[in-house]
């Protein structure tokens, strides 16, 4: 039985000696597969094999010489285990390690891949941007010599497309004109055109000639239009401008712009001809050919447009009898005045004489030879909007503000502008590629194209590549991301309706884009949504009271998954979210944390508490892996990429707190406050206001009488001076209660502000110091007027009444003359005056029977005019403070400014059923060429003073997206200012 037992026992036993042997060969192969990887590793692990092999061999030998002990088997049989058991170890341990290795060199390959990508956006960008300068100066070029060798303007056909747009339309087609080219085009070259060109404009200065040109041919120009489907949005939608570019005086020089007629009329040749665009026609005045017009050419060609039954058959030839019209009626020939209805009601506007002959309801005013184009966008939208604020591989910045997308470059100090959107823009992503711009915004006044929309656009041709969503959101899109992970092919966006729809696009798929699917995102206010940059088809959105993370699969189907905090505190906001260069979440939220969510999972792998004061409005990801975070406290700080505070900096209370922190070059940073602000400066220096604005709605607006200077003033209660030549805010001061009316004085040394509870204030223009502070009524000053001898000062109140004052030799002090009422007048049915002794009623003598809306200065100032808000048109003797009852004393008079909206002037203006609350504010220019009035819906429409044609014609410029509530020319009469309402925006436009 013994000798039995040790048998099986060594059988026993060799057969598990064999399988270590085995098992330990396989694992030595296994690891000599890595040999090239972990040498030391594997040699540790055949020494660990030679170890357990000498350790079977000998156990053999004593099994075989022992035959006694069953002990000694399990103990043999134990240490067997153990040694399998730690070898085991051993190898899991050396394979985790290895895995940990290959992760962090895949994270290092992946960050090595994505600073190569950035080097090459930055050299494409600035390729691009060359490119455009470039065209910008060929243009320019092309423009002077047609303009000289060709002797005047040519017809839009051969002048037009062949000559002024050739540079404009190479630069869209080469510098990603659509969305496929700017997607897959691996680099950027000259056209043949381009290349002519260039060649040629070297050869005429070498030689002074010009060699013969090569065009495109009208039928490939056609085509590509019609294929790419590309607007511009230069200058306005609604305006024949060039693109807008604003070049103020810099020590930097800058390329000159292109002719804007001349550009205009190929750029309109081009896309009349093109079967696919259709030009949208937004100027009625694009329908006249009138001699020198640029867009007329004097041809039989432009009249064809009208029909027989054109413009109501409006015509010099028609009837004289009986004329009427809509909402302008004289009834006979004869009558001294016509009746002008808004909203219904009739107002009798009196003929001046030299019109009584020749004035006919039937005649077309034709719109101005000269158009705008938008100079200049002061304001920055900061104190409701996130992740609006951008800098480009080009140096230019890109923010927004009204409808206005700006691109400012802050070395040569200039601007362009992209003018696609109708109404408020309210959200900004830049492509990966950093060339192309994604911009939601919120639904407008009118049109399809008012509808809640997103553009993908070009930042350096300003192209309209496509429009997304156009009647698919019911909100405003106060979101947007593009995809980082697979080159931006695809776009979020969050709809800002009740439901809170985040929605997933392929923009680049036909007009209009290809909404892959869409999904309820939260019943909370969303803030913030993010393509993961490492993880293909991962997004996360942040709000109220949630953090989601979001899987899109291959099917287009939407995984949501909560973040979890467990025991960490859960905030009422997440507000803030970034990215480490690992692909770690980071956020910040309402109580001032941070939390850091582990790449791949849904909860808090750290979590650092009160880092501010309030909540965190914003991380910035650095080039360098660290962070910079800002917040409603004003604090930024600066963490390395440990997430340990290395520096702080704290921006000043009047600029506001902290909106958007972003990274601009080197190491600089650029600041968006909550105060519409945007400042520049890093830790080391102190923080440069570079854009400032207003916050709350701008009521009023005064131009200074002999320098490039404007003051504004609205119910921010802040009094601002601005240059108009460098673009920037002398000073700005808070004078304690809302702004309605500012005016400088003629001598341009004090400015007046009039404010709430019938108070107005005089201030030194120098120095700001309050100067006096007057009172008439209790009720808002509506609108202030210095007579043009600079003696008097009308002060328009909502108490309907008006008080004029003298001016004394003292610039700061004014005396009381008195208050214009009407002594024993009323009106008859037919708007005139007779006596009115037997009235008892209050209100029939105190002359306006509402809010004085808007007044202006005889040439002579001598007599004055007013309108209130019920649309009558009063005459006043200011000396006496009476009212002026004879038409015929006032209705030759030349006035010196046009700020009322109801007169004779302006007939022209009121379109049939408007409202006459929707004309805001009206000016004209000094030479008495241009009139400009400004509306509810956004709108500035330039017309050829005077208006006095119920048919006048003009034309239209989009930029603000609230009600325009002041326009007024400058001094030089070149240069025009207006001011949005809601949109708190200053645009400074330029006759060209």
């Amino acid at each position: 039985m013994s000798n039995e037992t040790d048998q099986e026992t060594a059988a026993t036993t060799g057969e598990g000696g064999g399988d270590i042997v085995k098992s330990s060969t396989m694992m030595s192969t296994q690891h000599q597969h890595h040999h090239h990887h972990h040498h030391i590793m594997s040699t540790s692990v055949e020494e660990v094999d030679e170890q357990v092999l000498e350790m079977t061999q000998s156990t053999t030998t004593v099994s075989s010489s022992n035959s006694s002990s069953g002990n000694t088997t399990n103990n043999i049989h134990s240490r067997a285990q153990k040694s399998y058991k730690n070898l085991h170890e051993f190898s899991v341990e050396m394979l985790e390690t290895e895995k940990a290795g290959l992760v962090e060199r895949v994270y290092d390959l992946e960050r090595q891949v994505l600073e190569h990508k950035d080097e090459i956006v930055c050299l494409k960008s600035t390729l691009a941007d060359v490119l455009r300068r470039l065209a910008t100066i060929d243009n320019s070029y092309e423009n002077s010599t047609s303009g000289s060798g060709r002797g005047g303007t040519g017809t839009p056909a051969a002048g037009g497309a062949g000559g002024g747009s050739g540079g404009h339309h190479t630069v869209s087609d080469n510098v990603s004109a659509s969305g496929q080219n700017s997607l897959s085009s691996k680099s950027f070259r000259f056209s043949r055109n381009t290349l002519t060109r260039l060649n040629s404009t070297v050869d005429e200065k070498r030689f002074g000639r010009v060699p013969s040109r090569v065009t495109s041919s009208p039928s490939r120009v056609k085509t590509n239009l019609a294929q790419k489907a590309i607007h511009y949005s230069n200058g306005s939608l609604h305006s024949d401008s060039m693109s807008s570019h604003s070049i103020s005086p810099a020590p930097s020089p800058s390329p000159r712009q292109p002719n804007a007629s001349a550009v205009a009329n190929s750029h309109h040749a081009l896309l009349a001809s093109s079967g696919g665009m259709g030009k949208r026609w937004s100027s009625t005045g694009d329908f006249i050919s009138t001699p020198g017009s640029p867009s007329g050419t004097g041809s039989s060609g432009s009249m064809s447009r009208f029909s027989a039954k054109s413009l109501l058959n409006l015509s010099g030839n028609s009837s004289r009898q009986g004329q009427t019209h809509p909402y302008v009626q004289r009834k006979n020939e004869d009558d001294e005045y016509v009746k002008l209805y808004i909203s219904g009601r009739p107002i009798v506007i009196h003929l001046p004489e030299a019109q009584l002959s020749t004035y006919e309801l039937t005649k077309v005013q034709p719109a101005p030879n000269r158009r705008l184009r938008l100079d200049w966008a002061y304001g920055y939208r900061g104190k409701d909007c996130r992740s609006n604020l951008y800098q480009l591989p080009t140096g230019e910045m890109v923010y927004f503000v009204a409808a206005v997308v700006i691109l400012y470059n802050m070395d040569e100090h200039t601007q362009r502008h992209y003018l696609g959107h109708t109404d408020d823009v309210k959200s900004l992503a830049v492509h990966p590629n950093k060339l192309l711009v994604a911009s939601g915004q919120c639904g407008g006044h009118e049109g399809r194209d008012s509808l809640p929309h997103i553009l993908i656009w070009n930042s350096v041709s300003l192209a309209t590549l496509n429009m997304i969503g156009c009647g698919e959101f019911t909100g405003s899109i106060n979101c947007l991301s593009f995809s980082r992970a697979d080159s931006g092919s695809i776009l979020a966006a969050i709809d800002d309706s009740p439901d809170k729809i985040i929605s997933i696009w392929d923009w680049q798929k036909k007009e209009g884009g290809r909404k892959i699917t869409e999904t309820k995102c939260s019943v909370d206010t969303v803030v913030a949504v993010e393509f993961h940059p490492l993880d293909k088809g991962q997004i996360i959105t942040i709000g109220k009271n949630h953090i989601a993370f979001w899987s899109l699969d291959q099917n287009g189907m939407l995984y949501k998954r909560m973040g979890v905090f467990e025991s960490f505190e859960k905030p009422k906001y997440v507000t803030a979210i970034s990215f480490t260069q690992t692909g770690d979440v980071v956020t910040g939220d309402s109580s001032g944390n941070l939390a850091v969510w582990k790449r791949g999972t849904n909860v808090i792998s750290r979590f650092l508490k009160k880092v501010h004061e309030g909540p965190v409005f914003s991380i910035c990801a650095l080039r360098n892996g660290g962070f910079v975070t800002g917040g409603k406290d004003g604090l930024l700080l600066l963490f390395d990429d440990a997430l340990h505070i290395k520096a702080e900096q704290i921006v000043e209370a009047h600029f506001g707190a902290v909106r958007v922190v972003a990274e601009g070059k080197g190491s600089q940073l650029l600041i968006g406050t909550t105060k519409n602000c945007i400042l520049s400066g890093d830790f080391t220096l102190s923080l440069v206001p570079i854009v400032m604005g207003h916050t709350d709605i701008l009521w009023s607006l005064a131009t200074h009488p002999q320098v490039a200077q404007f003051v504004t003033g609205g119910r921010d209660r802040l009094l601002q001076l601005w240059d108009s030549l460098s673009h920037s805010v002398v000073w700005s001061k808070d004078i304690g209660e809302p702004i309605h009316a500012v005016q400088i004085a003629n001598a341009g040394d004090v400015i007046v502000a009039g404010g709430v509870g019938g108070r107005w204030s005089v201030f030194d223009i120098v120095t700001r110091e309050l100067l006096a502070t007057y009172t008439d009524g209790q009720e808002v000053i509506q609108c202030m007027q210095f007579s043009p001898d600079g003696n008097l000062l009308a002060v328009g109140s909502k108490d309907n009444c008006i008080y004029i004052y003298q001016c004394t030799k003292v610039a700061h002090r004014f005396s009381k003359i008195g208050k214009c009422t009407v002594s024993g007048y009323r009106r008859n049915c037919n708007g005139q005056y007779m006596s009115n002794t037997n009235v008892t009623s209050t209100l029939s003598l105190q002359g306006h029977s509402s809010f004085i809306s808007h007044l202006d200065w005889s040439k002579d100032s001598q007599v004055l005019r007013s309108n209130s808000g019920d649309y009558e048109l009063l005459y006043w003797n200011p000396t006496l403070c009476r009212q002026i009852t004879s038409q015929s004393t006032v209705k030759n008079l030349e006035w010196a400014t046009q700020n009322c909206s109801v007169s004779f002037e302006t007939i022209g203006i009121w379109p049939e059923n408007f409202d006459g609350t929707d004309i805001n504010s009206v000016c004209k220019d000094g030479e008495e060429q241009f009139l400009v009035c400004a509306d509810d819906f956004g709108k500035i429409r330039l017309f050829s003073f005077p208006a006095s044609q119920p048919k006048s014609l003009s034309h239209s410029y989009r930029g603000h997206s609230s009600h325009v509530t002041a326009v007024q020319f400058m001094h030089d009469g070149v240069r025009l200012l207006s001011a949005g309402g809601m949109d708190t925006s200053v645009l400074q436009w330029r006759v060209v």
